[in-house]
């Protein structure tokens, strides 16, 4: 898929040096269908490619969220996410190439990141965000749930009670916050957001390419056995999604209704 046919979301590669990759679904909360998670992947791919890209960053138009995750409204219409190039929602996919892609990624988040939202960001290698970014999970709210590198990595990154505590709960967390758990690298004002992302990326340019791709493997070899669960996880997650209980949060998401879980316990 070629950048120019892309309709969710934007690539660009800024002065020879750094790849843009921006969602753009305002209307739908920057959340994801199987098109943009194509896309997403796509342009991964193209920033891959390209000898002029040092580095990625991965960012969403507006200022109201980065990336909501999943489309539930439109899986509650429809039971799935839409139709994709190869037949199949390839999410799994996209977590891999954001870890494998031999280059870092930087997510500048502008706004809320909730549920598979806030696992792209996690999945990045750097997160800077605006003051007014939110930060949450909304998995087992929804019928739905990441057990891989959305549970399993996050606890690396935040440490185990600190997951536990996001997955369970399901609070919003504000990005001072965040940056106190490390679950972000910084926090500066909305006008600086993109900007910042972009000194980094410059810096990173600088570097030596070869010296930062094992940077980058090394970095993900103590966590890349997290890669079996989350096709486990991921297989399962496709049979509960289609279930009762499963169809359930998002039909409740849909309704604007709180959902009814305790029959299935």
């Amino acid at each position: 898929m070629k950048p120019e046919e892309f309709t969710d979301i934007r690539y660009e590669v800024e002065e020879d040096d750094h790849a843009v990759i921006t969602i753009d679904r305002q209307e739908r909360m920057n959340s994801f269908r199987g098109r943009t998670v194509d896309e997403l992947i796509s342009a991964f791919k193209h920033a891959w490619a390209d000898h002029r890209v040092g580095s990625v960053i991965l960012t969403a138009a507006g200022e109201r969220a980065f990336c909501t995750g999943g489309d539930v409204k439109e899986r509650a219409e429809t039971g799935g996410y839409g139709e994709t190039e190869w037949g199949t929602f390839e999410i799994e996919r996209l977590h891999r190439i954001i870890r494998d892609i031999p280059k870092p990624v930087i997510a500048a988040v502008n706004g809320i990141a909730i549920g598979g939202g806030h696992v792209l960001h996690v999945l990045c290698d750097l997160t800077v965000a605006c003051e007014e970014a939110t930060f949450a999970q909304a998995g087992p709210r929804v019928g739905s749930f990441d057990a891989g590198f959305g549970s399993a990595y996050l606890a690396r990154v935040v440490g185990e009670k600190r997951a536990r505590q996001i997955w369970f709960l399901l609070d919003r967390y504000d990005a001072a916050t965040a940056e106190r758990w490390g679950l972000v690298n910084a926090v500066v004002p909305r006008d600086q957001l993109l900007d910042t992302a972009r000194e980094w990326a410059r810096r990173i340019g600088s570097y030596s390419p070869t010296a930062l791709r094992f940077l980058k493997h090394s970095f993900n070899a103590d966590s890349d056995h997290l890669s079996g669960i989350s096709h486990l996880a991921f297989d399962g997650l496709a049979q509960f999604a289609v279930s009762e209980e499963g169809m359930e949060g998002a039909q409740a998401f849909a309704e604007k209704r709180q959902p009814d879980f305790r029959r299935f316990r």
